[in-house]
């Protein structure tokens, strides 16, 4: 009999073994926040996202979860707490008198609800610590939220030496800031899509990269983790390795977490 509880004994422990030896651990929760979009015409409303943001995050390892618009306190407090990182994107203009001014006659204000949705959130995930990324609206509104201010528009307040709406310009990279150490470069070319940009900086928020026309194109986060913030849509760039370098960073740091 004690033979056969020895033998059963060392069948268990080497069954347990083999499980510690295959255990993987679960890929990180990735929140992304969406664009609501109001059909007047249908009397209806959706929530949606440009899937390259989606297809960026699965690529390199997290689980993608798109975020509807929904702007309930306890919705809200759930997302902050089952989330490991979070993908703020593009969109449309924050109203101006969100940072106390009147608004540019270029100003294309987001639906209100997605205002409230997104201005929660950032607080709320702000103050959470987890890692964050901030694309394009998704920085600006980082920094609005911060206390910062906004360029209402750049043709006309900076000029047009550089083309930021659709096209592809240069960045210079500061030498000692994150992103420096994430893409291993200090000047890149990115593909940009905004008429905006940060003015006035937000608190806890450090300037880490510029186009050629003086435009804030980079920012990142002193209280954070994580937390960076980028003018430009790496997710829609051709340039995979860039790509990869800014979503990989993410999920890496969400990931050193669990």
């Amino acid at each position: 009999m004690k033979k056969i509880v020895v033998l059963l004994c060392l069948v268990i422990l080497t069954a347990c073994a083999g499980c510690q030896s295959t255990y993987k651990p679960s890929r990180p929760l990735i929140g992304i926040t969406s664009v609501y979009k109001v059909d007047n015409q249908n009397n209806s409303v959706s929530t949606m996202v440009n899937f390259a943001y989606v297809k960026a995050v699965a690529e390199n390892g997290g689980v993608p979860l798109v975020l509807p618009t929904i702007s309930g306190e306890e919705i809200l407090q759930r997302y902050v707490q089952e989330l490991d990182g979070l993908v703020l994107v593009g969109g449309a203009d924050i109203p101006p008198s969100a940072y106390g001014e009147q608004p540019h006659e270029t100003v294309k204000v987001l639906p209100m609800k997605r205002f409230i949705f997104d201005r929660k959130l950032i607080s709320l995930w702000l103050s959470s610590g987890k890692p964050l990324l901030g694309v394009c609206l998704g920085m600006q509104f980082t920094n609005v939220v911060s206390g910062g201010s906004l360029i209402q528009d750049v043709p006309s307040q900076v000029g047009t030496d550089v083309t930021h709406r659709r096209k592809y310009h240069r960045v210079r990279i500061e030498p000692d800031s994150s992103l420096a150490e994430i893409l291993d470069a200090q000047e890149v070319l990115v593909y940009s899509n905004h008429h905006q940009a940060v003015d006035k900086l937000g608190k806890k928020l450090k300037v880490i990269a510029h186009a050629e026309d003086g435009v804030i194109e980079a920012l990142e986060c002193l209280d954070c983790r994580f937390g960076l913030f980028v003018q430009w849509h790496p997710e829609q760039m051709d340039d995979a390795e860039h790509r990869n370098a800014i979503y990989g960073a993410l999920i890496r740091a969400c990931a050193a977490r669990n």
